[in-house]
C-alpha cells in the first residue's frame, strides 16, 4: 500500500475547516448582522493554508494571514453593530494557521481544532460560568495554580541538593502542585455537585487538604446536631479515602515505580474505608443535617507551602537517620511524623526512594507505618472534638481500615 502523506495532510485541514465551519455556520445568523464566515470559507481558508505551506512554506501563509486579515477586518466594519465580535474573524485566522500546521503535525493541528469547536461551542455556558459562578477567589486561585505549574514547575531544576543529596526541587514543586490540584478538583466537585449529596461529598473533598481537620470539623457538627452523628461519622471516615488516593498520587507523582509496593494496601484500605462508611449510612439515618463543610478556596495555598516546607524538612532528617541508623531509623521517622502528616512522610519517604538512597521494595513498610500513626492521631481527634459517641462510630472505622491496610501487604 502507498502512503501519500501529502493527502493525509491535506485530508486533516479540509476536516478542521469542515469541523470550525459547521459550528461558525449555526451561529452566522441571517440577513444585514450574519456573520462573515461559514461553512465553505472556513473550509476553503484551511486548504488554502495548507496548499500555501506545500507551495512556499511559512512566508506565503504569513502574505496571506495579513491578505485574510485586511479582508475580514472591511467585512467586520461593514456589519458593525451594537455589540461586534470578532470570535468568526479570529477563527477564520486561526483555521488558516491550522491548515498549513497540518502539513507537518497533523495530529497537533486536529487536537487544536476540537479544542477550539469546544470553545467555541459552548460560548454561553463559558461566559455564564465566568460572569455568575466563578468568583473573585477561585479567579485568583486559578491564575496562582496556572502560574506554579506552567511557569514555576518547569524552571526548576531536577537534581538533588544540599546534605546528604536529599532535596529535589523538581520533586518538591511537583508535590506543591499536586496538593494545589487535588484540593482544586475537590473544590469544584462540591460545586459542581452542590449539596444534595451533602456531608459524604464535602468530607472527601476536604480530605485532600486534611483528613485530620475534617474529623475534627465533622466531630464538631455532631457535637451540636447528635441527631446526624451517624451520617457524620460515615463522613469523617470516608475522608480517609482522600487519604490513600493521595498517598498514591504523591508516590505515583515522584516515580510511577513507587506504586507497585504499596498497591495492595492502599486498595484494601480504601476498600474498607468505604465499605465501613456505607454501613454507617444505612438504614438510612436523620438527613435534616444544616449544611455541609465549607470546603473554602479552590484550594489551600498555605497549606500547600506549610506541607511543601515540612516534607524539606522531614526528607532531610529521614536522610539523617538512614546514613546513620539505616532503613529502622526512617521507620522511626516515619512514625513519629505520620502523627502530624501522613502525606509528608509519604513523599519523604518517596524521595529518598527516588535519590537511591532507599530501595523501592523498601517503601512499603514505612508509608504504612505513617498512615497508621495518622490514623491513630485522628482517633485522638475524634474523641476530643465530637465526644465519645462520635468516637463509638469512628475509632473501629479508623481501626478496620489500619488493618486492612497492613492485611493488603500480603497481596504483593
Amino acid at each position: 500500500m502507498i502512503e501519500s502523506p501529502g493527502l493525509t495532510g491535506a485530508a486533516a485541514a479540509l476536516g478542521i475547516g469542515l469541523l470550525i465551519g459547521l459550528e461558525r455556520e449555526r451561529h452566522k445568523g441571517e440577513g444585514q448582522s450574519r456573520a462573515c464566515a461559514g461553512l465553505r470559507t472556513f473550509a476553503i481558508t484551511a486548504l488554502l493554508g495548507y496548499g500555501a505551506m506545500q507551495v512556499a512554506g511559512g512566508l506565503l501563509v504569513a502574505a496571506l494571514a495579513i491578505t485574510l486579515g485586511g479582508l475580514v477586518t472591511v467585512a467586520y466594519w461593514r456589519s458593525l453593530s451594537d455589540d461586534p465580535g470578532v470570535t468568526s474573524e479570529v477563527a477564520l485566522l486561526t483555521v488558516l494557521v491550522l491548515g498549513a500546521l497540518c502539513s507537518s503535525q497533523p495530529q497537533l493541528a486536529v487536537t487544536m481544532a476540537v479544542v477550539m469547536a469546544g470553545l467555541l461551542a459552548y460560548r454561553e455556558k463559558l461566559h455564564h460560568f465566568a460572569r455568575s459562578q466563578l468568583t473573585d477567589g477561585e479567579m485568583r486561585d486559578a491564575l496562582v495554580l496556572l502560574t506554579a505549574a506552567l511557569v514555576v514547575l518547569p524552571l526548576a531544576p531536577d537534581r538533588y541538593i544540599g546534605p546528604y543529596g536529599a532535596i529535589n526541587l523538581r520533586t518538591i514543586c511537583t508535590l506543591t502542585v499536586l496538593l494545589m490540584v487535588v484540593g482544586a478538583v475537590g473544590h469544584v466537585a462540591v460545586r459542581a455537585l452542590g449539596t444534595r449529596y451533602g456531608y459524604a461529598i464535602s468530607a472527601i473533598a476536604s480530605g485532600f487538604a486534611s483528613s485530620t481537620v475534617t474529623i475534627a470539623a465533622m466531630g464538631h457538627i455532631a457535637a451540636r446536631e447528635p441527631v446526624n452523628v451517624k451520617l457524620l461519622s460515615a463522613a469523617a471516615i470516608w475522608s480517609n479515602l482522600a487519604t490513600f488516593v493521595q498517598a498514591g498520587l504523591i508516590l505515583g507523582a515522584v516515580d510511577t515505580g513507587l506504586l507497585r509496593p504499596v498497591f495492595g494496601p492502599l486498595v484494601c484500605g480504601a476498600l474498607a474505608t468505604a465499605l465501613y462508611g456505607l454501613c454507617l449510612m444505612f438504614p438510612k439515618t436523620a438527613t435534616n443535617a444544616s449544611q455541609p463543610i465549607k470546603v473554602g478556596g479552590a484550594f489551600n495555598l498555605k497549606l500547600a507551602l506549610v506541607v511543601t516546607l515540612t516534607v524539606t524538612g522531614i526528607t532531610f532528617l529521614s536522610s539523617v537517620m538512614l546514613r546513620y541508623y539505616g532503613e529502622a531509623g526512617v521507620m522511626v521517622t516515619a512514625t513519629f511524623t505520620g502523627f502530624a502528616d501522613a502525606h509528608a512522610s509519604t513523599a519523604s519517604i518517596a524521595s529518598l526512594a527516588k535519590s537511591g538512597q532507599l530501595p523501592f521494595d523498601a517503601i512499603a513498610v514505612p508509608v504504612l507505618i505513617a498512615i497508621s500513626s495518622n490514623s491513630l492521631s485522628k482517633c485522638a481527634v475524634a474523641w476530643v472534638s465530637g465526644g465519645s459517641r462520635f468516637a463509638l462510630y469512628v475509632i473501629p472505622g479508623q481501626v478496620l481500615l489500619t488493618l486492612a491496610m497492613w492485611a493488603g501487604i500480603w497481596l504483593l
